[in-house]
């Protein structure tokens, strides 16, 4: 494995402290209905994109509906050269159920 599971403390701390990038797999209705703020949408049709413009040494954190789905994207953001990829255990519920924002 080539990413690392954290949770929404480590995740809060990564984004405060290191100025994470956050990406939201889930679909798109899911993310306008609520989602990490500053975290991009990213769909089978621009991850191209993000990645050909995208920092690839700040810290990533996937992020999904329950941390199952972000597991596979960020193994491939892993494996696309991003240096510090993680995955959110428990995804956007976990957050929201932390407290959000």
């Amino acid at each position: 494995m080539s990413f690392k599971r954290i949770n929404v403390e480590q995740a809060r701390e990564l984004i405060e402290k290191n100025s994470a990038q956050v990406v939201d797999v889930r679909d798109a209705a899911s993310y306008q209905a609520g989602h990490i703020l500053g975290a991009e949408a990213i769909t089978e049709v621009n991850v191209e994109a993000f990645i050909q413009r995208a920092d690839f040494a700040r810290p990533l954190i996937v992020c999904c509906y329950h941390g199952n789905m972000s597991q596979g994207a960020a193994e491939y953001f892993s494996r696309s050269g991003f240096q510090d990829t993680y995955s959110l255990d428990g995804g956007y519920e976990a957050w929201q159920m932390s407290g959000g924002r």
